[in-house]
Protein backbone atom coordinates (compact mmCIF):
# COMPACT_ATOMS: atom_id res chain seq x y z
CA UNK A 1 0.00 0.00 0.00
CA UNK A 2 2.90 1.89 0.92
CA UNK A 3 4.45 1.83 -2.78
CA UNK A 4 1.12 2.31 -4.32
CA UNK A 5 0.74 5.75 -2.38
CA UNK A 6 4.55 6.56 -2.93
CA UNK A 7 3.86 5.78 -6.74
CA UNK A 8 1.04 8.17 -7.02
CA UNK A 9 2.64 11.00 -4.88
CA UNK A 10 5.44 10.84 -7.74
CA UNK A 11 3.30 10.91 -10.77
CA UNK A 12 2.08 14.32 -8.59
CA UNK A 13 5.30 15.92 -8.57
CA UNK A 14 6.35 14.43 -11.64
CA UNK A 15 3.32 16.77 -13.34
CA UNK A 16 2.87 19.55 -10.93
CA UNK A 17 5.45 21.59 -13.22
CA UNK A 18 3.22 21.39 -16.28
CA UNK A 19 -0.37 22.07 -14.91
CA UNK A 20 -0.83 25.13 -17.28
CA UNK A 21 0.27 23.10 -20.47
CA UNK A 22 -1.94 19.81 -19.07
CA UNK A 23 -5.07 22.26 -18.61
CA UNK A 24 -4.47 23.90 -21.78
CA UNK A 25 -4.47 20.57 -23.78
CA UNK A 26 -7.18 19.10 -22.33
CA UNK A 27 -9.39 22.44 -23.29
CA UNK A 28 -7.85 22.46 -26.45
CA UNK A 29 -8.82 18.38 -26.96
CA UNK A 30 -11.88 19.46 -26.16
CA UNK A 31 -12.38 21.62 -28.86
CA UNK A 32 -10.70 19.44 -31.29
CA UNK A 33 -14.12 16.93 -30.14
CA UNK A 34 -16.51 19.49 -30.29
CA UNK A 35 -15.99 22.09 -32.44
CA UNK A 36 -17.49 20.76 -35.36
CA UNK A 37 -20.63 20.33 -33.49
CA UNK A 38 -20.43 24.01 -32.27
CA UNK A 39 -19.11 24.78 -35.87
CA UNK A 40 -22.36 23.22 -37.25
CA UNK A 41 -25.06 25.23 -35.09
CA UNK A 42 -22.91 28.71 -35.83
CA UNK A 43 -23.74 27.32 -39.40
CA UNK A 44 -27.43 27.05 -38.90
CA UNK A 45 -27.46 29.99 -37.33
CA UNK A 46 -25.69 32.30 -39.76
CA UNK A 47 -27.13 30.42 -43.19
CA UNK A 48 -29.96 33.11 -43.97
CA UNK A 49 -27.55 35.38 -44.18
CA UNK A 50 -25.06 37.36 -46.98
CA UNK A 51 -22.16 36.10 -47.23
CA UNK A 52 -19.99 38.83 -46.08
CA UNK A 53 -22.24 38.01 -42.74
CA UNK A 54 -21.50 34.33 -42.95
CA UNK A 55 -17.36 34.80 -43.42
CA UNK A 56 -17.11 37.45 -41.28
CA UNK A 57 -18.84 35.70 -38.38
CA UNK A 58 -16.94 32.28 -38.81
CA UNK A 59 -13.84 34.42 -38.70
CA UNK A 60 -15.07 36.04 -35.27
CA UNK A 61 -15.93 32.83 -34.32
CA UNK A 62 -13.25 30.65 -35.04
CA UNK A 63 -10.28 33.43 -34.31
CA UNK A 64 -11.33 35.13 -31.62
CA UNK A 65 -13.86 32.89 -29.94
CA UNK A 66 -12.23 29.66 -29.90
CA UNK A 67 -8.95 31.92 -28.72
CA UNK A 68 -10.90 33.11 -25.84
CA UNK A 69 -12.61 30.26 -24.84
CA UNK A 70 -8.88 28.59 -24.72
CA UNK A 71 -7.22 31.45 -23.16
CA UNK A 72 -10.02 31.99 -20.09
CA UNK A 73 -10.88 28.10 -20.17
CA UNK A 74 -7.40 26.93 -19.32
CA UNK A 75 -6.46 28.79 -15.84
CA UNK A 76 -10.12 27.81 -14.95
CA UNK A 77 -9.29 23.93 -15.74
CA UNK A 78 -6.12 24.30 -13.98
CA UNK A 79 -7.41 25.22 -10.45
CA UNK A 80 -10.00 22.62 -10.85
CA UNK A 81 -6.43 20.52 -11.20
CA UNK A 82 -4.99 22.25 -8.22
CA UNK A 83 -8.61 20.99 -6.24
CA UNK A 84 -7.74 17.53 -6.53
CA UNK A 85 -5.75 16.61 -3.22
CA UNK A 86 -2.06 16.10 -4.34
CA UNK A 87 -2.08 12.29 -4.15
CA UNK A 88 -4.55 11.52 -6.47
CA UNK A 89 -3.92 14.44 -9.18
CA UNK A 90 -1.65 12.56 -10.90
CA UNK A 91 -3.86 9.24 -11.67
CA UNK A 92 -6.64 11.89 -11.93
CA UNK A 93 -4.83 13.60 -15.12
CA UNK A 94 -3.79 10.07 -16.19
CA UNK A 95 -7.99 9.30 -16.15
CA UNK A 96 -9.13 12.68 -17.71
CA UNK A 97 -7.23 12.40 -21.01
CA UNK A 98 -8.46 8.43 -21.07
CA UNK A 99 -11.43 9.92 -20.64
CA UNK A 100 -10.88 12.34 -23.19
CA UNK A 101 -9.74 9.67 -25.80
CA UNK A 102 -12.81 7.84 -25.03
CA UNK A 103 -14.86 10.80 -26.26
CA UNK A 104 -12.64 11.11 -29.51
CA UNK A 105 -13.45 7.29 -30.03
CA UNK A 106 -17.07 7.82 -29.86
CA UNK A 107 -17.58 10.45 -31.94
CA UNK A 108 -15.22 8.75 -34.38
CA UNK A 109 -12.11 10.84 -34.47
CA UNK A 110 -9.75 8.06 -33.47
Amino acid sequence: MEVILSVLSQLSHFMQAYYSAIALSMVATLLVIYGDVLNKRLKRFVSPHHFIIRTLVFVLVCAFGYGLLTVFAAPFIKQLILMIPHLYRGISIIAVFLLLGYLAEHRRYI
